[in-house]
C-alpha cells in the first residue's frame, strides 16, 4: 500500500495516468530520482539499477534514465524511498502538494514531477495540466520567435531596398563611364581585328598539322594499350581458371575423403556393435540350429511384439542415439516453442542448448542445433556448449532448408536423427535417409536429465 509521509494511505495511490508522461515532466522526474539515488544504499535499490550506484548524478541521469523511470513506475517500494528523499530535500513543495495547494509561483513542470513521485490526491490532473501548460508555453514561445523573426526580416528587406537603390544609382554612373570607354575600345578593336585575323589563319594551319600528328600518335598508343589489356585479361583468366581448378581438386578430394572416412567409421562401428548385440559364438552354426522353434527360456514372437515401443516413447531416441556414429540434428525453435513458448527467444536457446550438452555427454552422439536466422534482430553473441554445434540459417534460407542440407551432406548409411514436429521437415529428411522424431519425444528425453 502507498502511504504518505505520516503513514496514512495516499488518496492518489489508486489514480492511474492514462497517457505517457510529457517530455518535460519525465526529464524532471528522472532528475529527482538521480538526485535521490546517491542517498540510497545498494540494498535499497532495485536489482536492475544497482550497476549505476557509483555513477555521478548527471551521468546516471544520462545512461540510466529509462531504467530509473521504469523502476519508479513498476516498483512501489522504490518510488516510496525516492519520495522520502524528495520530502527531505523539498519539504515546502512536498507539504504544499500534500495539502492540495501547490505554490502558484512554482514551475508547473517541477510541480508535476513532484506530484508524480509523491502521488498525492489529484496527482494525475497535475501531471496532465503540466503537460498541457508546457505545450501552451512552447506554442507561445514559437509564436514570439516567429514574430521577432518576421520583424527582423522586414527590417532586413527595408535595408536591402535602400542599399539596392544606392547601388543602382552607382551602377548607372559606372555604366555611362563604361559606355564611353567601350566606344574607344571598339575603335581600337576594329583596328586590331585585321591583324588578329591574319594571325589566326597562320595559327589554324599550324594547329591542323599538329592535330594530324597527334591523332596518329594517339591511334598507335590506343592500339598498343588495347592489345596490352587483352593480353592481361587473358592472363588473368588463365590464372583464375588454374587456381579454381586446383582449389576444386583440393576441396573435392578433401570432402570426398571426409565422407568416405566417416562412412567407413560408421560401417566399422556398426559391425562391432552388431557383433556385440548378436554375441556370435566362436564356432560355426550347426544345421540343427537353423530349424525354426522356440527353445526353453527364449522369447516367443508374441513376447517380442509386446516389447515394441510407442513412437512417443523417449526410449526410442535412446536406442537411435546408441547407434554407431549417430548424428542428432535439432530444429531449435520448433522444439523450444513446443516445450516452453512463453520464454524469450534468448532464454529458449540457452535452456535447450544446456540440455543438449548434457545429452551429448551422456550418449556420445554428434549433436547439431539449427535456429532460424530470420528471428534475429542482431548477431547473436553465443558460446556454444561443449558437444553441441550451433548453426543459424543465412538470410533468405530457412532453418528447414538448412536441416535438409545437413542431412544431404551426410554419407548414405550413417544414422542421422532429426528432431522436429514440422511435417514438411520430417517428410523431407525421411526421403533423404534420416530418421525423424517428434519434438515432444526429445523434450521428454531431456526432462529425464
Amino acid at each position: 500500500m502507498v502511504e504518505t509521509q505520516g503513514g496514512e494511505p495516499a488518496d492518489g495511490a489508486a489514480e492511474v495516468l492514462d497517457r505517457p508522461l510529457p517530455d518535460g515532466v519525465r526529464r524532471r522526474v528522472v532528475q529527482i530520482v538521480s538526485d535521490a539515488f546517491g542517498r540510497l544504499t545498494v540494498g535499497e535499490l532495485p536489482a536492475q539499477l544497482r550497476q549505476y550506484a557509483r555513477f555521478a548524478p548527471n551521468r546516471r541521469a544520462k545512461f540510466a534514465g529509462n531504467a530509473m523511470a521504469a523502476a519508479l513506475e513498476t516498483d512501489t517500494l522504490f518510488r516510496q524511498r525516492i519520495a522520502e528523499k524528495f520530502r527531505e530535500a523539498q519539504p515546502e513543495l512536498s507539504g504544499a502538494l500534500d495539502s492540495g495547494s501547490p505554490p502558484p509561483a512554482a514551475d508547473p513542470l517541477d510541480v508535476a514531477a513532484a506530484a508524480y513521485v509523491l502521488r498525492p490526491a489529484g496527482w494525475v490532473k497535475q501531471v496532465t495540466a503540466a503537460g498541457e501548460e508546457a505545450q501552451r508555453a512552447d506554442a507561445e514561445r514559437v509564436d514570439e520567435e516567429s514574430r521577432a523573426e518576421l520583424d527582423r526580416l522586414r527590417a532586413e528587406v527595408a535595408a536591402a531596398r535602400e542599399q539596392t537603390r544606392t547601388e543602382t544609382e552607382r551602377l548607372r554612373a559606372e555604366l555611362d563611364a563604361a559606355k564611353k570607354e567601350a566606344e574607344s575600345l571598339h575603335r581600337k578593336l576594329r583596328a586590331a581585328l585585321s591583324d588578329v585575323k591574319r594571325g589566326e589563319a597562320a595559327l589554324r594551319k599550324a594547329q591542323g598539322e599538329i592535330e594530324a600528328v597527334r591523332a596518329e600518335g594517339q591511334a598507335q598508343v590506343s592500339a598498343a594499350e588495347s592489345e596490352a589489356r587483352r593480353l592481361k585479361a587473358r592472363l588473368g583468366e588463365s590464372e583464375s581458371a588454374l587456381e579454381a581448378t586446383r582449389r576444386a581438386a583440393r576441396e573435392g578430394r578433401s570432402v570426398e575423403d571426409m565422407r568416405v572416412r566417416l562412412l567407413l567409421d560408421t560401417v566399422l562401428d556398426a559391425a562391432q556393435g552388431l557383433r556385440r548385440e548378436l554375441a556370435l559364438p566362436p564356432v560355426s552354426v550347426r544345421p540343427a540350429e537353423t530349424v525354426d522353434a522356440v527353445e526353453p527360456g527364449r522369447m516367443t514372437p508374441k513376447d517380442i511384439a509386446a516389447r515394441a515401443l510407442s513412437e512417443h516413447d523417449p526410449a526410442i531416441l535412446d536406442q537411435l542415439l546408441a547407434l554407431p556414429q549417430a548424428h542428432l540434428v535439432v530444429d531449435g525453435y520448433n522444439v523450444t516453442k513446443t516445450g516452453y513458448p512463453q520464454m524469450p527467444l534468448e532464454k529458449q536457446r540457452l535452456r535447450l542448448l544446456g540440455q543438449l550438452s548434457q545429452l551429448a555427454a551422456q550418449t556420445g552422439a554428434e549433436v547439431t542445433c539449427v535456429f532460424d536466422g530470420a528471428e534475429l534482430a542482431a548477431p547473436v553473441l553465443l558460446a556454444p556448449p561443449r558437444g553441441v554445434r550451433v548453426l543459424f540459417s543465412k538470410p533468405g534460407v530457412t532453418a528447414d532448408e538448412l536441416i535438409r542440407q545437413l542431412v544431404r551432406a551426410e554419407p548414405p548409411g550413417r544414422p542421422v536423427i532429426v528432431a522436429s514436429t514440422d511435417r514438411e521437415v520430417a517428410d523431407g529428411v525421411a526421403k533423404a535417409g534420416a530418421r525423424p522424431v517428434a519434438s515432444v519425444v526429445l523434450l521428454k528425453r531431456l526432462s529425464r536429465g
